[in-house]
């Protein structure tokens, strides 16, 4: 059972999560998702939800190898902002940037005008037999993940209207009053609820967004993100979970399907990626940018690289996911029909370092809101992450399970292009310099 906070104590307190992922193993998500107290029903804004929802109702491994981690330096694993009430910011209602949220001129550099070459991969060559499609599916993945990581996805099978359910599922969840939305604030050792700008973690550069977050995995005896919804939200949420309880499994077998392109592309043994993750425990993430008074001063996202293996993300018509390639940010069209696709760390060491996680990060703007669908795929916690025995070697990193990289880049290392490296480090000689400590990134 949570604990009740009396009304005088800063709900902000208990908000907030990074905007990279994750704040804590997913571990402790699972079993914060099974316990959380139903709350009483919110006034749902709903209807496009509930629309779509009624349309759409169609439809044991091995024991790992556990790495004993050294024990970390209490000043590290200390938030930068801990001890400090947080202040509670309305995005949507602020006449001029707050201080907290100021960004360094050098990391809110300036985007570049050319456009990130990204291919659009044709997925559904997986499945309807066409050999040559699928060797050119297989190059084109190839050569994106070699340089900067990213490539987008058509074909993919995801209906178009569920696509936008989700979207306007989000739309009508972030427009609800900010006390309502702080009913739904994530609880500390979590990574599911609603965060805003992480003003509980960091005192300065925040991010101008809002997030919410919800885990999903197979196998319940329930539909955990309808149960998510209902039990956190309440009832009149339930619409609103069953489409995102839909879409986290179309995300899923697409994720799937995205491994088997991803193993024919590397040349490893087929099947290896797709059955590393049947029973994976992912993350879906909806976020929010409202229009922002002065965005050349700060940033939606900071850069950042995902830890996670593999992120799906659907864009609004909007835009603003950038990507550093060559010492500028390059920013990724969204194409109609399409789906950003990423590696993460965790790909990055599966495949042996031959494909590599990219900084990247999310520009905002002065006249429109943005809304993107992240959906980060990530191992079942205890999953020893090795590559192919095929691989070539020498190996460029050792053996971990997914929860040790996820607790590393939470408290001790921000997410940035040199993350595996220093975590093979830390856990050959212990806790990483401060200089090396987790900042106030996102």
């Amino acid at each position: 059972m949570r604990p009740r906070l009396p009304p005088n104590v800063p709900l902000s307190l208990l908000a907030n999560s990074l905007s990279s992922p994750l704040p804590c193993t997913l571990a402790h998500l699972m079993v914060s998702q099974e316990r959380q107290e139903p709350a009483l029903p919110l006034p749902s804004n709903s209807s496009s939800a509930k629309r779509a929802a009624a349309s759409m109702d169609a439809s044991s491994p091995a024991p790992p190898l556990l790495l004993r981690a050294p024990t970390p330096s209490p000043s590290i694993d200390l938030p930068a902002a801990a001890g400090k009430a947080a202040a509670v910011f309305d995005l949507r209602r602020e006449p001029k940037i707050p201080a907290p949220f100021l960004w360094p001129h050098e990391e809110a550099r300036p985007t570049s005008a050319a456009e990130l070459e990204v291919p659009v991969v044709d997925v559904g060559v997986l499945r309807n037999g066409d050999r040559a499609g699928l060797r050119r599916a297989a190059a084109q993945v190839a050569s994106a993940c070699a340089t900067h990581g990213f490539f987008q996805v058509c074909g993919h099978g995801v209906d178009a209207a569920l696509g936008r359910a989700a979207l306007d599922g989000a739309s009508d969840f972030f427009r609800l009053p900010l006390a309502d939305k702080q009913r739904a604030r994530r609880v500390p050792g979590t990574v599911s609820g609603y965060t805003s700008a992480h003003a509980d973690r960091f005192a300065s550069k925040l991010p101008w967004k809002e997030t919410l977050s919800f885990g999903f995995h197979d196998g319940a005896a329930s539909p955990v993100v309808v149960d998510y919804f209902t039990g956190t939200l309440g009832q009149d949420f339930e619409p609103m979970g069953r489409v995102y309880q839909r879409y986290c499994e179309k995300m899923k077998e697409l994720s799937l399907t995205i491994m088997e392109l991803l193993e024919l592309s590397l040349g490893v043994e087929r099947g290896y990626y797709r059955e590393f993750f049947e029973d994976s425990r992912s993350i879906m993430r909806c976020n929010y940018y409202p229009p922002c008074p002065e965005p050349e001063r700060t940033l939606g996202t900071g850069p950042h690289c995902d830890p996670t293996a593999l992120t799906i993300l659907l864009q609004d018509d909007v835009g603003g996911l950038e990507v550093l390639v060559d010492g500028e940010w390059r920013p990724v069209r969204p194409v109609p029909g399409a789906m950003v696709i990423n590696i993460g760390d965790t790909f990055m060491a599966l495949s042996n370092g031959r494909y590599k996680s990219c900084l990247h990060r999310a520009v905002v703007n002065q006249r429109q809101e943005r809304r993107s669908l992240a959906f980060f795929l990530c191992p079942r916690e205890d999953r020893v992450v090795r590559p192919p025995a095929s691989s070539a070697t020498p190996r460029q990193y050792p053996d971990f399970t997914w929860a040790d990289l996820m607790r590393f880049t939470q408290r001790h290392y921000r997410a940035d292009t040199r993350t595996l490296d220093a975590f093979t480090r830390w856990l050959s000689h212990g806790p990483v310099p401060a200089q090396e400590a987790a900042a106030p990134c996102t």
